[in-house]
């Protein structure tokens, strides 16, 4: 772990000061600075150079465009797909988040008209047919298995991959090595990207897979400046770094060092205490640096945050008016966010809390206020950098730092440059602002290094899984798969390494290694044949395109779902979707007897299965009985704040497991031609949980 807790063992130090009350103040030198803050003139909107010459290598090749981000990079989507449009062709434009896909969905079909685009995230099909489809990075894979399946090239002519810096993500980045390598090379590729530092080694290895030019189309500068400022504890604003003298290298400003080697230095708070946010937000308003985006390091700090805002107070009364009334008009869609806890904070202080943690509804309703420039300050983890619309003037910083779902680790320079991306709206400012603000898990020469390292690289996540074996087997044999594995960028980066991605040189036998022992396993388990090609299991096990395939569909074999009950199939196939170690110990009155029978029936017929996949060396996720009886209380009709108390999650997390169990739920729907019943009873366990605020009505 990088963060150590301090040692019990070390003698108790003096405790440090802290400010009696925080004055706002600013440095001399920033005087130049802060006197160009404003909006910007109402110009007619012209393209930047490297906007105009994306659009103009679209039409030859494929394409990467990195560029920080708030560039623009969606007006070159934009027009590469008019021109598509135009000449009677398809476009497909995937995204990494449904969120985002809806977002991309309203501004296009604003943009081309509501008859010529659709979406497809899972959660919502719409025109399904149009000519310009949105959807997830997901559903683009699964339709290039299908059409590899049955022999059909992809109905489309053009794909954008936005957010394609994701190839990197050790989550997720696996989807969109696959795209890459599946797309036929017929239909051109437009990759929009954030700031990468490996960007012309990308280009090389499509290039070398698809057999068509690629080229890199690298924008480096801010379409709004940023600068970097410190505040001190006391509440007075410095510069954070400064050139001196005829050094081209920013150091750090000689009073900021000067705080940094004193003996004792101010704090703004208490060990283990947040700082006075109210007070902060009275020295950014005092400088017009509102509104702000402060990232913390967890979902609780920011919702107690919120309660240190009490003494902030709105600049006019009329923007007051205007932000109660448009929070009228987004809540009246949902009964529940309505009562949200958070409500009187976001209507009397212009304040809000925004992180995973949270309902879908509710934080849409964050962003478009935020976005309409109605909200002073969100406090959000570092999801919010992620691809979401949500700019503000100054970013914040209490921590150098990233939790990244397993441990804290410092900041990338590209995940740094993304969180900065958002401060400073193009149109709407003139400069941006991020400010470090000092504390135990801030290392503030780190972030002046920060802000001249240049981006990391992207390597390569892909592995391989029992999903993408079984549906590359659908229309391949295995040595056909052996040169698709070839394919991998992780393959190009062992033939092409750049000097620090040598430790990834051993991906591509791996991959080839493990793609063996998958197949081996499903020889054994009688999904695949001797002569490897799937068994008739093994064929409608592909379409299981979910965590854990081989799980569900043993259980649907040995007929060990109920497949007649809507409530108890969407409880037991929770079950499989939940990914956190829970506390299973629940009151005997809260579970209902059907429901310990079948969910104790599945653990005892699977248990034998489980273990040979854990003796083969495959991860096995163990079933939790909470998550199935959460979803089983949703969908037997359970008011929410019940079900909240059962799963002892939080909102968003809960939001999560039903989705998911949703996005599971329409795999099983599927398997309609061998599974009828269960197919069915699917189909009525997605009507029952797809409600307010899970999803909210209208």
């Amino acid at each position: 772990m990088y963060r150590k807790p301090p040692s019990r063992h070390r003698p108790r130090r003096r405790r440090k000061p802290i400010p009696q009350r925080i004055r706002p103040g600013a440095d001399r030198r920033l005087r130049r600075i802060f006197a160009k803050i404003g909006i910007p003139e109402k110009r007619p909107f012209t393209p930047d150079p490297f906007q105009v010459h994306a659009v103009d290598i679209v039409g030859r090749s494929d394409c990467l465009v990195t560029a920080p981000t708030g560039s623009g990079k969606t007006w070159i989507a934009l027009q590469a797909i008019g021109n598509i449009l135009a000449q009677g062709g398809r476009s497909w434009y995937a995204s990494p988040l449904k969120a985002l896909s809806n977002a991309k969905y309203a501004e296009f079909a604003e943009y081309f008209g509501k008859s010529s685009v659709g979406i497809l995230t899972g959660d919502r099909k719409e025109h399904p047919d149009a000519p310009i489809i949105v959807g997830t990075t997901e559903i683009l894979r699964n339709q290039l298995y299908d059409a590899m399946y049955h022999g059909v090239d992809l109905d489309t002519d053009f794909v954008v991959l936005d957010e394609a810096h994701y190839l990197g993500d050790t989550d997720r980045g696996v989807v969109w090595e696959e795209i890459m390598i599946y797309l036929p090379e017929r239909i051109p590729l437009l990759l929009l990207s954030a700031t990468i530092g490996n960007a012309s080694q990308i280009a090389g290895w499509l290039e070398s897979i698809r057999q068509r030019h690629c080229r890199v189309v690298e924008e480096t500068h801010r379409s709004v400046p940023l600068y970097s400022l410190f505040l001190h504890p006391s509440g007075t604003l410095f510069p954070l770094t400064v050139q001196e003298g005829s050094r081209t290298k920013r150091r750090l400003y000689k009073k900021v060092r000067a705080y940094l080697n004193s003996r004792r230095p101010l704090q703004f708070s208490a060990p283990h205490r947040l700082p006075p946010f109210g007070d902060i937000l009275r020295v950014l308003a005092r400088y017009d640096l509102l509104p702000a985006i402060f990232f913390l390091k967890s979902r609780a700090d920011c919702d107690r945050a919120l309660e240190l805002c009490r003494g902030h107070t709105f600049r006019d009364d009329n923007r007051k008016d205007r932000l109660r009334q448009r929070i009228d008009d987004l809540l009246s869609l949902s009964p529940h966010i309505g009562r949200h806890r958070q409500r009187w904070h976001l209507e009397h202080l212009g304040v809000a809390s925004h992180h995973s943690g949270q309902l879908p509804a509710w934080k849409l309703v964050l962003e478009n206020l935020m976005t309409e420039g109605l909200l002073d300050a969100v406090f959000a983890t570092s999801t919010v950098a992620a691809g979401v619309n949500f700019p503000a003037r100054t970013v914040l910083f209490l921590n150098s730092d990233r939790f990244n779902g397993r441990e804290f680790l410092p900041l990338t320079p590209t995940e740094y440059h993304q969180m900065t991306g958002r401060a400073g709206r193009r149109g709407m400012d003139r400069i941006g602002f991020a400010v470090a603000i000092p504390g135990r898990f801030m290392d503030i020469p780190y972030v002046g290094r920060l802000n001249g390292m240049p981006p990391s690289d992207v390597v390569s996540q892909i592995r391989v899984n029992f999903s993408m074996v079984l549906n590359l087997l659908l229309s391949h044999t295995p040595e056909q798969i052996e040169e698709l594995l070839e394919k991998s960028f992780a393959a190009y980066l062992k033939r092409h390494p750049k000097r620090r991605q040598r430790r990834h040189s051993d991906n591509r036998d791996m991959l080839w290694e493990s793609f063996l022992d998958h197949l081996a396993f499903l020889k054994e388990t009688g999904f695949v044949g001797d002569d490897d090609r799937l068994t008739e299991d093994g064929i409608w096990a592909s379409q299981l395109r979910m965590d854990q395939p081989l799980m569900v569909a043993e259980g649907f074999r040995r007929n060990v779902f109920p497949d007649r009950d809507p409530v108890l199939l969407a409880a037991i196939i929770g079950a499989f979707v939940n990914e956190r170690e829970l506390d299973d110990r629940i009151e005997k009155k809260e579970i209902p007897k059907r429901l310990q029978t079948a969910f104790l029936k599945v653990k005892r017929e699977l248990r034998s299965f489980a273990r040979l996949m854990a003796d083969r060396g495959f991860d096995v996720r163990p079933l939790y009985l909470r998550p199935a009886l959460t979803v089983y209380a949703w969908a037997a009709g359970d008011p929410w704040e019940h079900v909240v108390r059962i799963s002892e999650m939080e909102e968003g997390n809960l939001a999560m497991l039903i989705l998911r169990t949703v996005d599971n739920l329409r795999h099983v729907r599927g398997l309609v031609r061998v599974f009828p019943a269960a197919a069915a009873a699917a189909e009525e366990g997605i009507e029952l949980v797809l409600r307010d605020p899970v999803l909210p009505e209208g």
